[in-house]
């Protein structure tokens, strides 16, 4: 979705509010298909005082294996950025600006490129999760196993001595 936002940069006060919705179910990463159902994008574009600014919030539902127990969880995540839009730079040394070519701007990537980095690396079913047992498998989160936790590595072994424990 190409937004022209030149009656917002050429009328002070004008406001475009952003409602709308993008299909990422395609994208890959992580090894998976994260994001199946629509992110749903809200936000606006305004300019106040000759400054045009954008500020978006996206909801986003997230499916995934937990990293620590491989459960099937969703979670949703709100997601919120902004940016100051310019149609001319003056320098390159200004990163927190976007420059817009013939006041056009693709908001589906923008919101690609800003929301992306933002989601968590580690995706957990919960924060209290245990994981799995490294040895027989079970998920500890449904309770203990049978599996003796307390072998020591052989290379602490002297450690162990040394601490007589």
């Amino acid at each position: 979705m190409v937004l022209d936002l030149r009656k917002i940069f050429l009328n002070d006060g004008k406001t475009l509010p952003l409602n709308c919705e993008f299909d990422f179910s395609d994208l890959e990463f992580f090894g998976g298909y994260p994001l199946k159902t629509p992110v749903k994008v809200t936000g606006k574009v305004e300019n106040r005082a000759g400054v045009v600014e954008i500020s978006v919030e996206c909801e986003v539902s997230y499916s995934a294996e937990c990293d620590r127990c491989q459960t099937p969880t969703v979670k949703t995540y709100n997601i919120s950025f902004g940016a100051v839009l310019v149609s001319d730079k003056e320098s390159d040394e200004d990163d927190e600006l976007i420059l817009l070519t013939d006041y056009k701007l693709d908001l589906q990537e923008y919101c690609f490129n800003e929301m992306i980095p933002r989601l968590p690396m580690k995706h957990l079913c919960s924060d209290e999760c245990k994981g799995i047992c490294q040895k027989c498998g079970k998920n500890l989160n449904e309770g203990n196993c049978d599996c003796n936790n307390h072998e020591v590595d052989p290379r602490l072994e002297k450690l162990r001595e040394l601490l007589g424990n």
